[in-house]
């Protein structure tokens, strides 16, 4: 679980959810299955993170030259907006955000009113910030929960990702790949021998080249 205080700055933030893409990618050639995945060019200047856990859960995280800004659903939070009696957001989500970044949510794909927290930080801020939001006794807007699908660390990628994809990964290779080393087919058959490497570096793009830069 993660606070908001705990969240890395947004260039550290990018290069962990490129490497965690790149590594859902290697161990599941099937990309609807995918719990993170990454777009290097979602727009002109914009690269858009994704979290998705195929369970109605799901958070975006777009990197823009106006700052970062992330909005995230959790489905069971008492402040989804198909919670309550009307279809509508919970107040205070979005009124502070500031228009420049709210802007960028706009595209369909990202399901703008499907939410229950958004955060954002400002290029030159210093801090992740929020709206003034109030959150019922007892429940939850879903940030701590999904913001803990970023993993810090190789340790913890490897804990889940054995899990969740039911196969051994080579922790040796995941801590490479998080600290932007490029990708090679030898790290690709090392972490999935299954997997068809010109598959995954086709996939892949020039992500090798990129990931942490």
């Amino acid at each position: 679980m993660r606070t908001l205080n705990g969240l890395a700055a947004p260039q550290i933030l990018r290069e962990k959810m490129i490497a965690m893409a790149a590594l859902d990618l290697i161990l599941c050639p099937e990309d609807w299955l995918r719990y993170h995945l990454f777009y290097p060019e979602w727009s002109a200047h914009v690269s858009l993170g994704k979290v998705d856990n195929g369970s109605g859960d799901h958070m975006f995280v777009a990197f823009t030259p106006d700052g970062c800004i992330v909005k995230g659903f959790d489905h069971e939070s008492a402040l989804s907006p198909h919670a309550g009696d009307t279809y509508e957001v919970w107040p205070g989500i979005y009124e502070d955000a500031p228009a420049a970044l709210l802007a960028y949510l706009d595209d369909e794909a990202i399901e703008k009113d499907d939410v229950t927290f958004c955060i954002w930080r400002e290029a030159g801020d210093t801090a992740w910030r929020k709206g003034e939001v109030h959150i019922p006794e007892g429940e939850s807007d879903g940030s701590s929960f999904l913001l803990g699908t970023i993993y810090e660390n190789a340790e913890d990628y490897v804990e889940w990702a054995e899990d969740y994809f039911d196969m051994p990964v080579e922790v040796e290779v995941v801590r490479e790949i998080y600290k932007g080393s490029a990708i090679t087919e030898q790290m690709i058959l090392s972490l999935n021998a299954e997997r068809n490497v010109e598959d995954a570096l086709r996939e892949l793009g020039d992500w090798a080249g990129r990931i942490g830069k």
